[in-house]
């Protein structure tokens, strides 16, 4: 769930997820492992903070609503 959402982030933004490692810091492929690893509340805060996001929207299931009305907004 975390990785979709920053997935959807990403998406919405037109930036990747290797740029967003890059740009904070974080290690080649670290997001990417978070399928099947936990983050710790450091490196999710350094992502919220990036998107301007809380944790809380970082760690909730989407709502396939407002997921599907802002890849319209976004032109997805």
């Amino acid at each position: 769930m975390i990785l979709t959402n920053i997935s959807q982030l990403c998406k919405e933004r037109g930036v990747s997820i290797a740029r967003l490692e890059r740009d904070l810091g974080i290690g080649n492929a670290t997001i990417r492992n978070w399928n099947v690893s936990s983050p710790t509340v450091d490196k999710l805060k350094l992502v919220a903070d990036y998107f301007g996001v809380t944790l809380d929207e970082l760690l909730t299931e989407p709502d396939t609503a407002a997921v599907a009305a802002a890849e319209v907004k976004a032109g997805v």
